[in-house]
């Protein structure tokens, strides 16, 4: 008796004939499903179709600077050209593939489809007309922002495509570095920003020998750095934070899941800045001042918000900063009632030597005047809506999304809150 397995499987001739005829299907078939096997065609979270691009720097501290290399990784056919602003004084040295034409400070790169890279130097200290600095390099650390790596740029790319970036730090040896991205197992950074279609390094980076502090608060990564021996307090910071952060958090359910906090000494600039899920805070800075403001708190609101004024529109920004700095230091139980109140007492006095608020930079007194405006209109808007609606609510709608603020959007929410 045969068995099944000694059975010739196609002993029928009529499907011998059918499948003679099929073959050639069945061939074309599994030709197209290699081909867009072998061809994928990347895509983000919205569908449209991404090209990809690597950002890698070299950071050398005898120059004060790094070399940067950009290089599109997948689909660069899919980009026409590139156009950077890039300063002379700071930017130099260009060469790549493609052809690379310079005219009147721009540097206009049209990409090969193939092999698609520009290189260039950049200078990353930068000194300010005190004397101090706003970035610094040194032989043993680097503060800078990661927006000075690459000039602002525009392209030229397919429709229906953006780009998919990361970015590549080399370092000298025993450096160590913190950025607010994150990292992936390979070392390199992701680089996200859902409101461009070209996504490039921005927010403060440290590198160097550092001390490093992290710790969890309310959902918030949170890393503060700083250079070894510059009198950065970093565990106080963190359990400042711990208080503060969460009632931040309250008012704004969208802060950023990782967040970065650099300072430093002399000879750096004796302020703070804020960037991109990061800020900068100089050692001598308090966390909380005499007067019971907060620059720390102050620039984590421009962090919670990612704001910008609009045209004479920037006391709204800062004064909204500088009002729920106080506001979140009262909310946590951080000061007092009535040092609050003894506060705004101040800041209102200080704001009668503001003769206009819509100036081009709003600061100092222009500042505190803004404050008093922004108290007002929170107890308009709580009194027309019978306390179901608040300031709150339309600093929440400026956060989402990335529209310059002006005065009339500005109004226009808050008539909207009164309703």
């Amino acid at each position: 008796m045969e068995s099944p397995r000694d059975t010739p499987l196609f002993c029928n001739e009529d499907f011998r004939s059918t499948m003679h005829k099929l073959l050639p299907w069945i061939y074309a078939c599994l030709a197209l499903s290699f081909s867009a096997c072998a061809q994928p065609q990347a895509q983000d979270d919205a569908g449209r179709r991404t090209f990809g691009v690597l950002y890698t720097a070299w950071i050398k501290p005898e120059t004060e600077g790094a070399t940067v290399r950009i290089r599109l990784t997948r689909h660069p056919e899919w980009v026409d050209w590139m156009r950077f602003r890039a300063e002379a004084e700071k930017y130099s040295g260009f060469e790549g593939s493609g052809t690379i034409e310079e005219k009147d400070g721009r540097i206009l790169w049209t990409p090969p489809q193939e092999d698609a890279w520009i290189q260039y130097r950049v200078k990353l200290s930068r000194q300010r007309s005190d004397g101090t600095y706003d970035r610094y390099v040194t032989k043993d650390w680097a503060l800078f922002r990661a927006d000075d790596l690459v000039p602002r740029v525009h392209s030229s790319m397919e429709d229906g495509t953006r780009s998919e970036s990361k970015l590549r730090v080399h370092l000298p040896d025993g450096w160590s570095i913190v950025t607010p991205y994150k990292q992936y197992e390979s070392g390199r950074y992701a680089i996200d920003d859902p409101d461009r279609l070209l996504d490039q390094p921005a927010g403060w980076m440290l590198a160097g020998r550092i001390g490093t502090r992290r710790d969890t608060i309310g959902g918030t990564r949170v890393t503060v750095a700083a250079p070894l021996k510059q009198g950065v307090h970093r565990l106080d910071m963190l359990a400042f934070l711990r208080w503060t952060l969460p009632t931040l958090q309250q008012i704004f359910p969208e802060f950023p899941d990782r967040l970065l906090i650099v300072g430093a000494g002399k000879p750096m600039w004796r302020g703070a800045l804020s960037g991109p899920a990061s800020l900068y805070l100089h050692a001598d800075r308090p966390m909380i001042s005499e007067n019971a403001t907060s620059t720390l708190v102050h620039e984590l609101v421009h962090v919670a918000m990612r704001a910008r004024g609009g045209p004479r529109a920037d006391w709204i920004v800062e004064g909204l900063a500088e009002y729920y700095s106080l506001e979140v230091l009262r909310r946590s139980d951080a000061i007092s009632s009535k040092r609050f109140k003894a506060a705004h007492t101040d800041l209102a006095r200080w704001g009668k030597k503001a003769p206009e608020l819509e100036v081009e930079q709003s600061k100092g007194p222009v500042t505190a005047r803004a404050v008093g405006v922004m108290r007002e209109i929170d107890a308009d808007i709580r009194a027309a809506s019978d306390g179901k609606r608040s300031l709150d609510d339309v600093v929440r709608e400026l956060a989402r999304d990335d529209k310059a603020i002006t005065r009339e959007r500005f109004e226009a929410l808050v008539e909207q809150m009164k309703r």
